[in-house]
């Protein structure tokens, strides 16, 4: 049991490596000579966990979406209003990824282009199991009255990861985005202008 909790801390440990070298070296400079040196291990330590540096990357952006997953499933699981809920969610979407990219000096697009297919077949799959997400309290809000019927929740949930991806920090940096209250001030004005069209009159 003990190797098992030392191999997850060491894992851990490889990725939190991971974070700290994209934001001084970018993807293209950072090394696996690098991830061992920072973590304390051999190189040899390091494929124990891992088959290659994009592995390394995408695992560690991997975890970022959990997170934010987790977050996004415990807001849903509240007992809130429908409206409330999505509003806290399509504000944590976005301030997750911003806070978990804020150190970093590229944009993803720019940090990540020598492994840009698998990343955007990755970030697909984030958007989908994020829509699933929304899909359900949009579906719970439509049942409870709170929300216009007749409409499809998944296309709805769709639409508003689409709506939201504006304010991620794919193309600008987080820099370029502006400050964390000016992203929240626009989270709040898309948030309402989203909801506006899903609540019942």
């Amino acid at each position: 049991m003990r190797s098992s909790v030392k191999q997850k801390e060491v894992r851990e440990a490889i990725l939190d490596a991971t974070d700290s070298l994209l934001s001084r070296y970018g993807y293209k400079k950072m090394t696996i000579d690098d991830l061992a040196k920072e973590v304390g291990i051999g190189k040899g330590s390091v494929y124990l966990h891992f088959t290659s540096k994009e592995e390394i990357v995408l695992s560690h952006i991997d975890r970022i979406i959990e997170q934010l997953k987790g977050k996004l499933a415990a807001i849903a699981g509240s007992d809130e209003k429908p409206e409330e809920r999505l509003r806290k969610m399509l504000k944590t979407r976005v301030l997750h990824r911003f806070e978990s990219v804020q150190h970093y000096t590229q944009n993803l697009n720019d940090l990540l282009a020598a492994i840009r297919p698998s990343f955007l077949a990755r970030r697909e799959d984030y958007f989908s199991q994020e829509a699933r997400i929304f899909a359900s309290v949009v579906e719970a809000g439509q049942q409870s009255g709170d929300f216009a019927t007749g409409a499809d929740a998944a296309e709805i949930a769709e639409s508003m990861i689409l709506a939201t991806n504006s304010l991620l920090p794919f193309n600008l940096t987080v820099q370029e985005l502006g400050a964390r209250k000016d992203v929240e001030k626009k989270i709040r004005r898309l948030a309402d202008l989203l909801l506006q069209g899903l609540c019942a009159r």
